[in-house]
């Protein structure tokens, strides 16, 4: 056996030892699956000398899970044969689970996905009690179902309400939570004692069978029969199919195999698993999701943007200059790090203003119990609000996050750069604004870095650093690790106006609005991107963002162009959203609406106006929900890859990342490049085509963004 080591020693004991050679984690390979049916034999083989089984892993983690560059291969027509290597698998599962001596996992490290559906084949486990290590199914964030007996041993050991977050969410535990929860027995400070403590488990439980095979099992919480739980389960469809939108089959999936499964006996529950999995794992939203969330987000994760041959930086003090709602949120992501914080504005009580807004953030976990409150206590005493400039002395980074405005944003960055530390970087926080236009304000442009945040800052896990003309590589190396820091996902990008997210975002917005000029009607504007799942309709998102902002960024761009000899020329939905603001005085939420009203006390709801004043007969009659929807998509798809091909974007993993994390890209597509990939590059020119002649040269495609496609 190449993958695994297998012992039998003098006392009885059993150790199976996954140990797959030449790679840093081990996988469910299928030499791994050739390897585990051996030892399942060998172990009957010598089934008379066995006391008890150890199940442990020769690497720094458990077990990885599935061998997923597998999947990404996978056609219609594998998933037959998928079905019985599923099957064959589980099949060495039972052997060792069966086999009349107690089976024990030493979990020394993090076992996800397939490697905790491994723990799971012992009896017991016994994890090192280490906060870093993580364990659970979240295979449905990657399109697939645990379907090697994962949802059915969850359901049978915590009941069909409980293992919902487990296996619809992909809610990950710790070790002592898996002690709370009943999946380890106990925790161990080292190798040593993980050993003892399994061989006193295995003196104690001789004869010891998994909890659903005992005679007076009882599903916890009751059967799918039982009221309460036959309540929940009639609408649990409904409320999935509002989240999913018929988007993503693996959560279905889990749902029907829960629940079918806790109704029939323990194999042909785990049989109607394996047939789930091998429909869901050829399935092109499944290799999108891992994709994106596995092979790009790693790429990520490894520091490929990050340039090389710079030391680790993290800085010890930052200054965060405006205390809105975005400083608020970026004092709180460095305070909720370790990080002191400066939280300076014009006024100290505009500065105290802030620091109340993060305790607005923090009070919440608090109530829950998710925070300590002494932990609270901390986190906010690393924050000083300020109004005097002097407050900034010393700090190694500063973030100017005021209002899009390029005068005041270059008043603030001479004002305040002074007082950096020798070394230290200076960051805008722009959104829209070209980063070498605003480093003309500083002394050291090569020390001047973009880095846009996204609201709300404590839930938005991307940050966009965006490099200057100017800007050093040492100050990106510098952006990156502060940003990685921070425990958020960085992704690095060139200079242009709105950069990648806000522009491609932009994108999205202006399609819909361009809609309504086109005499589309609203609701089915908003329900169109709706069911291709974009998280909220674009004239909702105007309203959130404010029409008036939208309109203040023409207006910047337009004076910017003109200064260089250029024109801007608004497209149908700028055109629209100025008209909103300046002729028909809606400029959003905030000024009190815009394309929705907002009634004191209730929900919102559309302005009634705009069917008198935009709807067609003509708009109405054209509106097919899949056509609206593929224009979000294509238009988002079309501007990133113009990205790409302008330099902008660098690689596909960040293109992809961005677009999901950054502006909402619905995530079953595998981000904004992935989904070109996955509609065809032929499919997706002439899609393109027949839109571009449709509704205009937004649609089109130059030769230099064909070749970035490729």
């Amino acid at each position: 056996m190449d993958t695994i080591r297998y012992e039998l020693d003098a006392d009885g004991i059993a150790t199976i030892t996954f140990d797959a050679p030449g790679s840093p984690v081990n996988t469910m390979t299928p030499e791994w699956q050739a390897d585990l049916a051996e030892a399942a034999a060998q172990l009957g083989r010598d089934k008379e000398r066995i006391k008890g089984v150890l199940l442990a892993s020769a690497k720094s983690t458990f077990f990885a899970g599935a061998a997923l560059k597998s999947v990404m291969t996978l056609t219609a027509a594998d998933a037959a044969p998928g079905f019985a290597r599923i099957e064959a698998m589980k099949a060495s599962f039972r052997a060792i689970e069966t086999l009349g001596a107690p089976v024990v996992a030493l979990l020394n490290g993090t076992a996800l996905g397939g490697g905790w559906e491994v723990a799971l084949i012992g009896h017991a486990r016994f994890a090192l009690d280490d906060p870093k290590i993580q364990f659970g199914t979240p295979e449905v964030t990657l399109g697939l179902i645990p379907g090697a007996t994962g949802i059915t041993k969850t359901v049978r050991k915590l009941g069909l309400l409980a293992a919902q977050p487990y296996l619809l969410e992909g809610k990950l535990f710790g070790p002592r939570e898996a002690v709370e929860l009943g999946w380890v027995e106990a925790l161990a400070s080292n190798a040593d004692e993980l050993r003892a403590a399994a061989l006193a488990w295995i003196a104690a439980h001789p004869a010891p069978k998994q909890p659903w095979e005992e005679r007076d099992y009882r599903m916890p919480g009751g059967a799918p029969s039982s009221p309460k739980i036959a309540a929940g389960l009639s609408v649990a469809p409904a409320v999935l199919l509002q989240k999913t939108r018929h988007l993503y089959p693996a959560a279905e999936a889990i749902l029907e195999t829960m629940v079918e499964g806790a109704l029939v006996d323990y194999d042909t529950a785990t049989r109607i698993e394996s047939r789930k999995l091998a429909k869901v794992m050829v399935s092109q939203t499944a290799k999108n999701m891992i994709q994106a969330f596995f092979f790009d987000l790693n790429a990520i994760k490894s520091g490929k943007s990050r340039p090389a041959g710079f030391p680790a930086w993290k800085p010890r003090k930052v200054g965060v200059l405006g205390a809105g709602m975005m400083g608020a949120g970026i004092a709180h992501a460095n305070a909720a790090r370790g990080i002191a914080c400066v939280l300076k504005d014009v006024s100290i009580e505009k500065a105290e203003a802030g620091l109340a807004a993060v305790r607005k953030i923090t009070a919440p976990q608090v109530a829950k119990g998710r925070m300590d409150p002494l932990k609270e206590a901390k986190l906010l005493g690393l924050i000083t609000p300020a109004a005097e400039v002097g407050a900034l002395d010393g700090c190694e980074l500063l973030i100017e996050a005021v209002y899009e405005n390029r005068e005041l944003k270059a008043k603030v960055t001479r004002e305040a750069e002074p007082l950096l530390a020798p070394g230290g970087v200076f960051a805008t926080n722009t959104s829209t604004l070209p980063i070498s236009g605003l480093a003309a304000a500083s002394a050291s442009p090569g020390r001047f870095v973009g880095l846009h945040f996204f609201s709300p800052v404590h839930k938005m896990r991307l940050v966009e650093i965006i490099r200057g003309k100017q800007t050093s590589e040492e100050t990106i190396a510098r952006a990156y690790d502060y940003v990685t820091a921070l425990g958020k996902t960085p992704i690095v990008v060139n200079d242009s106006r709105g950069f990648f997210t806000s522009r491609v975002f932009g994108t999205f917005v202006m399609e819909g609005a361009a809609m309504l000029a086109e005499g589309v009607p609203a609701p089915l504007i908003e329900h169109a991107a709706l069911a291709v799942g974009m998280p909220v309709g674009p004239l909702a998102v105007l309203d959130e963002t404010s029409l008036s902002l939208s309109v203040h960024v023409m207006d910047q761009t337009r004076a910017d162009l003109a200064a260089e000899g250029r024109s801007h020329v608004l497209s149908a939905g700028e055109k629209l959203v100025e008209r909103m603001v300046k002729e028909l005085k809606r400029p959003g939420r905030a000024g009190g609406g815009g394309f929705y009203d907002y009634p004191q006390g209730g929900a919102k709801r559309l302005w009634p106006q705009l069917k008198t004043l935009f709807e067609t007969p003509a708009g109405a009659a054209g509106a097919e929900i899949e056509l609206l929807g593929r224009r979000f998509l294509y238009r988002q798809s079309i501007e990133t890859a113009r990205c790409l091909a302008e330099g902008v974007l660098t690689s596909a993993h960040e293109a992809n990342i961005g677009s999901i994390f950054g502006i909402g890209f619905p995530a079953w597509t595998g981000g904004a490049i992935q989904f070109i990939a996955s509609e065809g590059r032929e499919r997706f020119f002439a899609r393109a085509h027949d839109l571009a002649a449709r509704y205009g040269e937004r649609f089109a495609l130059a030769p230099a963004v064909r070749e970035a496609i490729l």
